[in-house]
């Protein structure tokens, strides 16, 4: 296997781009995100890859982090997602974001990634919703600046009340479980009420 291409980039658009190892040029397919964070061209890039391997093609997938190969790997266990879907759904979600959606179930959010419907969204949480490790799980919860203290609160019935009633008001259920975990950070033992008024801050 192929675990990464560090060299020289020498070609870049926005699903592709070739990396010059030691005079041999690797192509290796994108996302977006991915385009994006790259440098230019002539500098040196390093890319974390995943090879995809058919009866007549051999595809190279690359990503900046290592966060991000291991999402798109688990994308493309769920049935219905290929290799191509799974860049389309990272083009538009941060792993973060994504891991966020499908931990809340919120299944309208990550149908708006193209060429996912709401069947393939609801697989994709039933199939990836128990999957994530507590580091991943906390790793997520640091990065949106709340503590793995908060992000371990899946049994606080206040906090789910809270969720329920900001979906209720129109906000989509994974900004309103950012919402309150960050207001749980500071007063874990928070009531529905308090926690509600609060996250409308941060919405």
């Amino acid at each position: 296997m192929i675990a990464f291409v560090e060299g020289i980039l020498e070609y870049l658009d926005i699903d592709l781009a070739v990396i010059d190892v030691g005079g041999v040029g690797y192509e290796v397919h994108i996302c977006a995100s991915t385009c994006d964070r790259l440098p230019g061209i002539g500098n040196k890039a390093k890319l974390f890859t995943y090879l995809n391997v058919k009866e007549d093609e051999m595809s190279l997938y690359g990503f900046i982090t290592r966060d991000e190969i291991a999402m798109f790997k688990r994308l493309i266990s769920v049935s219905g997602i290929g290799p191509k879907g799974a860049l389309l759904i990272l083009s538009v979600f941060s792993t973060d974001d994504l891991r966020f959606a499908i931990l809340a179930g919120d299944v309208k959010t990550i149908s708006k990634a193209p060429g996912i419907g709401k069947k393939t969204a609801e697989r994709m949480v039933l199939e990836l919703k128990d999957k994530f490790s507590n580091e991943e799980i906390t790793s997520s919860a640091n990065s949106a600046n709340i503590s793995s203290t908060a992000s371990g609160l899946g049994d606080n019935a206040a906090k789910d009340e809270a969720v329920e009633a900001l979906v209720a008001l129109g906000y989509n259920s994974t900004d309103a479980l950012k919402a309150v975990r960050k207001v749980l950070i500071d007063n874990p033992q928070s009531s529905t009420e308090e926690i509600l008024k609060q996250s409308l801050k941060f919405i």
